[in-house]
């Protein structure tokens, strides 16, 4: 019975669709209301409509999917909690965009929607030109995924080698100075949960968090990863660690999806590890990552510096470079020499301690880079190394009364 409701309604899973226009299903089962949607997407952009007048089976979800649909639009106000258990069946394993349509505009409802993987909300009466500007934004996406996907973006991974070393002031600076450098995409993204507080550097109150992203895994891409973000005024986008203290099971799948997805859309992401040990063997630890360990000039920091370097960053390993973080050589009592041996290795970069600009940014949420000062002018040399670019020469001083 179910299975010739489906020949009867969509035809055949072999037919051939107008390969011009988008083919798109409509699901409902109130007629009016079905119709109406159908009657608002005779245009050019529509290539083939069907209708199917029942709810599927959660477990029927996949005959649908064998259509290769290009959207699929789903009545909500008939029975909305199964019919976003079907949004979220559709969207989980699925190129096609999904839309749903209602009379009502609850945000709560639409904030649900979303989360469970429609990208667009029609409000009934939908009208033709808004239906046409949804179905648009649909071709461009059809066309975005059927276009070969660009090489993925850089990914710069700081880590501490002890609670607060300072990772995440030097994350979130780098991360800027990147955008402002090259020129190119840059996100940051705050896994140093669930306490991360990079937003605070930005001067950012985000809704969506790294948590969202987590929890709702299987159907991210980049259309539900950009709802989540935030951009800065320098131009990075930012997934923030939660607000509030929030209890964050995860699994490696979960953060390499969001690893991936990222990647594919930014040119380079900047992630805010904080000092834990939890991530290895996660895609941020992938070989083709670049690894920014933190460190202090401390026994402790030193010494699991030491370990560290010595048990995950072999010769098959990411690339690695160490951040010696507040370092004041005037006042330290051991030397770079046994700073080196100590590390195994000499620090790549030095970043000099300079509370007041830390402070400073702190009180006024100014990230250091925007302004000039020893702290700033190391982590844009940083950043331009990451990129392949030549160190900027510092600008020479004038001898006031010599010239």
């Amino acid at each position: 019975m179910l299975q010739s409701a489906w020949t009867n309604e969509l035809g055949s899973s072999n037919q051939e669709l107008n390969v011009n226009g988008l083919s798109v299903v409509v699901i409902g089962p109130e007629e009016r209301r079905r119709e109406a949607v159908a009657h608002a997407l005779l245009g050019p952009l529509c290539g083939t409509t069907r209708q199917l007048s029942f709810y599927p089976e959660l477990d029927q979800v996949s005959k649908i999917l064998e259509f290769n649909y290009d959207v699929i639009i789903v009545d909500l106000d008939s029975n909305p909690e199964y019919a976003l258990e079907v949004i979220e069946s559709l969207c989980a394993e699925n190129a096609a965009t999904v839309m749903v349509y209602s009379a009502g505009s609850d945000s709560d409802l639409m904030i649900r929607c979303m989360r469970a993987g429609a990208r667009e909300f029609l409000t009934l009466p939908v009208t033709q030109s808004s239906v046409a500007e949804a179905l648009v934004r649909a071709s461009v996406r059809r066309t975005s995924l059927r276009s070969t996907k660009k090489p993925d973006g850089k990914l710069c991974v700081f880590w501490g080698a002890k609670g607060g070393s300072g990772v995440t002031t030097i994350a979130t600076n780098f991360a800027i100075a990147a955008a402002r450098e090259s020129g190119q995409n840059v996100l940051l993204i705050d896994l140093d949960l669930p306490l991360g507080d990079a937003v605070l550097n930005f001067g950012l109150a985000p809704q969506y968090s790294t948590v969202d992203a987590l929890q709702n895994f299987p159907r991210l891409d980049a259309n539900f990863l950009s709802r989540l973000l935030v951009k800065h005024d320098s131009g990075v986008s930012v997934l923030a660690a939660p607000g509030k203290l929030v209890p964050v099971p995860f699994s490696t799948e979960a953060i390499d999806k969001l690893i991936h997805v990222a990647r594919q859309e930014f040119d380079c992401v900047v992630v805010d590890s904080g000092s834990r040990f939890d991530l290895i063997g996660t895609a941020l630890f992938d070989t083709s990552a670049q690894i920014y360990l933190v460190s202090q000039v401390s026994i402790a920091e030193l010494r699991n510096s030491n370990r560290l370097a010595s048990e995950f960053f072999t010769s098959n390993a990411p690339k690695f470079e160490i951040i010696l973080n507040r370092y004041t050589p005037a006042s330290l009592s051991v030397d770079d020499d046994q700073i080196a041996k100590a590390l195994t290795r000499s620090p790549e970069w030095k970043v000099p301690n300079d509370f007041g600009a830390v402070r400073d940014m702190q009180n006024t949420a100014t990230p250091i880079v925007m302004n000039d000062s020893a702290i700033s002018r190391v982590i844009k040399q940083m950043a331009r190394s990451a990129f392949g670019l030549p160190p900027q020469q510092e600008k020479k001083k004038k001898i006031m009364g010599l010239f």
